[in-house]
């Protein structure tokens, strides 16, 4: 683009234009004159001004509804008439200076808080001081008045040398676009840096498509990230740019259409990559209008705001931001594959040089340059189950890289032939379980299937999870990402990667006779999810539907059912449930059934945690998962009829701990004095090396009455805190605030009182980035711990700011009572948002209604906490009903506080 932009009727009504002749005609300002100051002020007021109503204008045009083009396009117009008007009054015109529109500014889109990009070219003989005071001025009075300017000052030989060594650099000026001055001067600068002359169409496209990737991987190589950045992220402007780039630098094409008259697009695609263009841009203009501030990341701060003011309503199945969010999905990831298809045309031009090395692999298609591709164009048509093929020959042949540009158009233009007898068609759903079957590329095609559209295509209900988010914390990427990625890490478990992070999986896998299962109950755990109901009892239907039609066992369909019905069951139980239990492990077990279904479960488990967020799987869920599924394999072992007993375990737990420490020097007399004082459900819910340790650390303190010590577990990833001082009221609340103070995280709390009237309380912590406590914090809070628990005096709740996050989820607490199985007490189950300090909250809260707290299992879900604790009133009997109300209400009030 070159010159002047036009006016648009979208700038009417947005300038003073006879204001701006006006001033204009009274001549340059003399910057040594005594006026000069005044002048300047007057002009930067007028700059302030007019950008200020031109903006408000421009805003109100666009929320009511007028097209986000024009505004982009109008609001550059106004920006350039300010600038001329302040280059004409501070920089005499000479031949010697120009000033030059770069970037997006080149282009002529401004958003509302855009930078104005600007290049102030110098000729090679100027001398730097000639102008320096004038153009030092027009730059400071643009900031002065408010403008976001991105400028530099060069000479037209510093730019090509700049030019030379960055591709960034010399796609920066493709795009400039004379303001003022001397066009033979822009020209120069044309000629000096055209990519002719410095970089060849293979080294651009070779530098651009290395920048595309290396930015792709900061967005962890998925456009469907939590808050995505909807400039930078795949699928994002900067892709869109990049094609034009590319097609402006190879084709000498100056506008996207360009693309469709070179034949590289058909107009449905132009008209999809202009369409998403649209929808980004007034995405865009609404982020930077709410921010007040340049912002290309689609926070929840402004998530549901958009979908409000885009006109999405609630519906009974989702909600009005999760609807917007998912035409955002969809609108990148049809940006994401016209990105893709285009750039491999654009390489097979570029890079092969017209040398194409063609290899026949069947009858329908060829491998050319490494990329699949049709024979001819009537392979599908004929043969519509080719569509399948397609991707069990990727998967089959490791050394083909890909599939060909226009192979992947082929197949979105023969989607049409997906049809209800194409998906009960034996061979199709043969080739299917064949790709599962397949030892390796099962990830790669069935993301390659999602992405052109084939796998929403064979299997309906899976089209309704595409870019389908949830308006939540908890769940990073969307329902088929996930989805995905609980397939790609099921696949890792196979190869073995990763095994520090999942030590246990690959062992656990050897044993799986038929992974295809495995991978057809992760694409349907899901599937259900947005349409209302039980999503698990949904999938489950969904999925026996589905492997109807495929060659396997009822009993393996069976299976595949159960995984999806019960695909959160084992998480649940190892979060929310006392594992030290035998109960709770029996119970587990015979839900289960028999160890072919748990080897099962615990994958699809572990796979589905692991898959949900980067940071939710960590050493202290591995620990849960791992636990539950060896004691759930004892039991179904030993057999479901033979129970392990309470006593058993406590026989068990006594005897290992006791051989532990005598071996260690331990003073028998010492260890049984101490074990004597303690309740005797002391010996199962503590592990042999919790009782271990803990019996160690108090008869080896020196203090017969006082024991706070810390220790790190490494392998579980957290750290374990031992308090054992004399009990009073609002001890556990006194600990609960001091935690907070610290920002440790609490995971699980054994809180046991001794029969001489001591704590034996037990802590998991994790620090706030999930790992063990360093030693020094962990020094300091024992240190503190020894203050706050000697005066007896209930501590006040810790009060925080609410994170960013978290400030736009609310809900109302839910808290329900439950009866304890073992008659001691009241099970008391806390659902709400999280926030700073609501473990301290509740603690304080249950403290003030003169209740006991006796053991505690604390989980965390994104932005909301599951928390249960066995709870009882001072005489250690069950809550009555009408203390349950008062300690419900108490609870709400604590934390509506915070």
């Amino acid at each position: 683009m070159h010159g002047r932009l036009a006016a648009l009727p979208a700038t009417e009504g947005c300038l003073d234009l006879e204001q701006v002749e006006k001033m204009e005609g009274a001549g340059v300002i003399d910057l040594d004159s005594a006026s000069a100051g005044k002048e300047i002020a007057k002009l930067r007021e007028f700059l302030r001004s007019s950008m200020e109503q031109a903006d408000a204008l421009l805003a109100d045009r666009f929320w009511s509804g007028e097209d986000v083009v024009q505004l982009v396009h109008s609001r550059a117009w106004v920006v350039e008439q300010l600038l001329l008007l302040a280059w004409k009054k501070l920089v005499p015109f000479t031949n010697d200076v120009s000033l030059v529109a770069v970037g997006g500014y080149g282009r002529g889109e401004l958003h509302p808080h855009s930078d104005i990009d600007l290049l102030i070219l110098l000729d090679d003989s100027i001398d730097r001081d000639f102008l320096r005071g004038q153009v030092e001025a027009f730059v400071q009075l643009l900031w002065d008045a408010g403008f976001y300017l991105g400028h530099s000052v060069r000479t037209v030989s510093e730019c090509a040398e700049d030019a030379a060594g960055d591709v960034v650099t010399v796609t920066c000026f493709m795009e400039s676009r004379l303001l003022a001055g001397s066009m033979e001067l822009e020209n120069s600068l044309l000629k000096a840096t055209s990519t002719d002359q410095m970089w060849s169409g293979k080294t651009f496209f070779a530098a651009k498509f290395e920048e595309q990737k290396q930015r792709h991987e900061r967005y962890h190589d998925t456009a469907y990230n939590l808050e995505p950045n909807i400039k930078e992220g795949p699928g994002g402007l900067r892709d869109i740019q990049m094609i034009s780039w590319v097609a402006r630098r190879h084709l000498g094409a100056e506008t996207l259409h360009g693309l469709v008259q070179h034949g590289y697009l058909s107009q449905p695609e132009h008209s999809d990559l202009v369409g998403g263009q649209h929808l980004l841009w007034r995405v865009r203009y609404a982020l930077h209008l709410l921010a007040g501030r340049a912002e290309d990341r689609l926070l929840f701060d402004f998530q549901r705001q958009i979908a409000e003011r885009f006109g999405f309503k609630d519906s009974p199945t989702s909600l009005a931001v999760e609807q917007f969010m998912q035409l955002y999905y969809r609108t990148v990831m049809r940006l994401e594959r016209l990105n893709e298809s285009l750039l491999q045309l654009f390489q097979e031009a570029l890079l092969t040089n017209g040398q194409d090395e063609v290899v026949e692999l069947d009858p329908d298609f060829q491998a050319r340059n490494g990329f699949v591709e049709l024979r001819n164009e009537a392979v599908f048509r004929d043969r519509p189950v080719a569509l399948m093929e397609l991707f069990v020959l990727l998967a089959r042949e490791e050394t083909l890289a890909g599939i060909t540009a226009s192979t992947i158009r082929s197949i979105r233009d023969h989607l049409y032939l997906v049809d209800e007898e194409f998906r009960c068609n034996e061979q199709v759903n043969a080739c299917f379980l064949q790709l599962l079957r397949q030892p390796e590329g099962v990830y790669t095609q069935l993301r390659r299937m999602n992405r052109y559209g084939l796998l929403a295509a064979l299997i309906p209900v899976f089209g309704n999870i595409v870019g389908r988010m949830q308006y939540d914390l908890f769940h990073v990427y969307t329902v088929d990402q996930h989805t995905l990625f609980v397939v790609r890490n099921l696949r890792r478990f196979a190869y073995g990667k990763y095994k520090e992070r999942f030590p246990h999986a690959r062992s656990v896998f050897k044993r799986i006779a038929k992974p295809e299962l495995l991978y057809l109950a992760a694409i349907f755990h899901d599937i259900a999810k947005g349409r209302g109901g039980d999503h698990s009892e949904l999938g489950a239907v969904d999925a026996e539907a589905f492997c109807a039609m495929l060659d396997i066992e009822p009993a393996e369909r069976d299976m595949v059912s159960w995984l999806v019905r019960h695909h959160l069951m084992m998480s649940q139980t190892s979060q929310r449930k006392d594992l030290s239990d035998p109960v709770n492990i029996q119970e587990f077990a015979e839900q289960v059934g028999n160890t072919r279904y748990l080897d099962h479960l615990y994958l699809l488990t572990v796979a589905d945690i692991a898959a949900t967020s980067p940071k939710l799987w960590n050493n202290w869920k591995n620990k849960l998962l791992w636990e539950l599924y060896l004691s759930a394999g004892d039991a179904l072992r030993r057999g479901l009829e033979n129970p392990i007993k309470r006593a058993t375990r406590i026989r068990e737990t006594r005897a290992a701990a006791l051989s532990r420490l005598i071996r260690r020097g331990a003073v028998t007399e010492r260890i049984n004095n101490l074990w004597e004082t303690l309740p005797e459900y002391a010996f199962w819910r503590l592990s042999p090396d919790q009782l271990e340790w803990t019996t160690e650390s108090v008869v080896s303190s020196g203090n017969g009455e006082r024991c706070i010590s810390m220790r790190p577990v490494q392998p579980h990833g957290v750290s374990e805190l031992l308090v054992c001082v004399p009990d009073h009221d609002g001890l556990f609340a006194s600990i609960t605030t001091t935690l907070d103070e610290m920002g440790l995280d609490v995971m699980s709390a054994r809180v046991l009182t001794t029969k001489d009237g001591r704590s034996y309380d037990l802590f998991q912590l994790m620090d706030q980035h999930g790992d063990v406590v360093n030693p020094v914090d962990a020094a300091e809070l024992v240190r503190r711990l020894e203050a706050a628990t000697r005066d007896g005096k209930p501590r006040a709740p810790v009060n925080r700011s609410m994170p960013r996050r978290l400030r736009h989820f609310s809900s109302n607490p839910e808290i329900r009572f439950d009866k304890d199985p073992d008659g001691d007490g009241t099970v008391l189950h806390i659902r709400c948002n999280d926030r700073p300090g609501l473990l301290s909250r509740i603690a304080t809260a249950v403290f003030s209604q003169g209740v006991q707290v006796h053991n505690a299992r604390i989980a965390t879900f994104g932005e909301r906490v599951e928390d249960t604790f066995l709870i009882s009133d001072a005489e250690h009997q069950p809550l009555t009903s009408g203390a349950r109300e008062t300690l419900a209400e108490s609870i709400r009030n604590s934390i509506e506080e915070g």
